[in-house]
């Protein structure tokens, strides 16, 4: 695996760091921001939005840095990052699989996040992260979740949890006690779904890549 200069003194940690995404292709991703902004420029986002993603991934100790991803990879992708395709079939069933693929601890991420920080994430990548600890959980604010960690990837403790509801993070979380695991909670963030989120995210993060494509897009509107 080749790793930027900028990375080769982040030491490898225990953990394999997952990230699952699409291709940002218009029509395909960020359907929710349409309107307002079109299909192409809401692709624009989620490219940034991913860019934004892998530069922090990049930045945290993990023994693997995997993009999951649903089409191809493009000059979005920065090196230092493995690609492995998506298998067809519900979001669960994708993630039931990112996780089989994986021997030993592994922290999954979407791309709809692009505000996380290095402190967002270190208590579930850190050396002592596992230690009496079987899974960690990153709830979303619109009742989904962000981040998913299992010390042991056992895929059966994701599939068939119903996606894109209310209710997924709860009934995800009670999964995971219901099957007697020590679970440990990552901050609560907020996805990018809509028009409002995008601006939520961006203030929060004004310095990412994710912020200064929203600026430039809600500009070129207003002229």
């Amino acid at each position: 695996m080749t790793v930027p200069p900028a990375h080769r003194d982040v030491a490898p940690g225990p953990t394999t760091l997952l990230v699952i995404a699409k291709e940002p292709l218009p029509g395909l991703v960020k359907t929710r921001l349409t309107p307002p902004f079109t299909p192409a420029e809401a692709a624009q986002l989620a490219e940034a939005a991913l860019s934004d993603t892998l530069r922090t991934v990049l930045s945290l100790p993990a023994r693997r840095r995997v993009l999951v991803l649903d089409g191809r990879p493009g000059p979005w992708l920065p090196p230092g990052i493995e690609v492995v395709a998506q298998c067809t079939g519900r979001l669960d069933e994708r993630l039931a699989a990112a996780f089989g693929g994986c021997v030993g601890p592994a922290l999954l991420i979407g791309m709809d996040t692009p505000q996380i920080t290095t402190a967002d994430l270190t208590p579930a990548l850190s050396p002592d992260a596992w230690d009496g600890c079987d899974a960690w959980f990153g709830p979303a604010a619109d009742g989904g979740f962000w981040a998913l960690g299992l010390a042991a990837p056992d895929p059966d403790l994701v599939r068939g949890v119903p996606m894109s509801t209310p209710e997924t993070g709860a009934v995800q979380r009670r999964r995971l006690v219901d099957a007697g695991l020590t679970v440990r909670d990552l901050p609560p963030l907020r996805d990018v779904d809509t028009a409002a989120d995008a601006a939520h995210v961006a203030a929060a993060a004004p310095h990412g890549q994710f912020a200064s494509t929203l600026a430039r897009l809600t500009g070129a509107a207003t002229r």
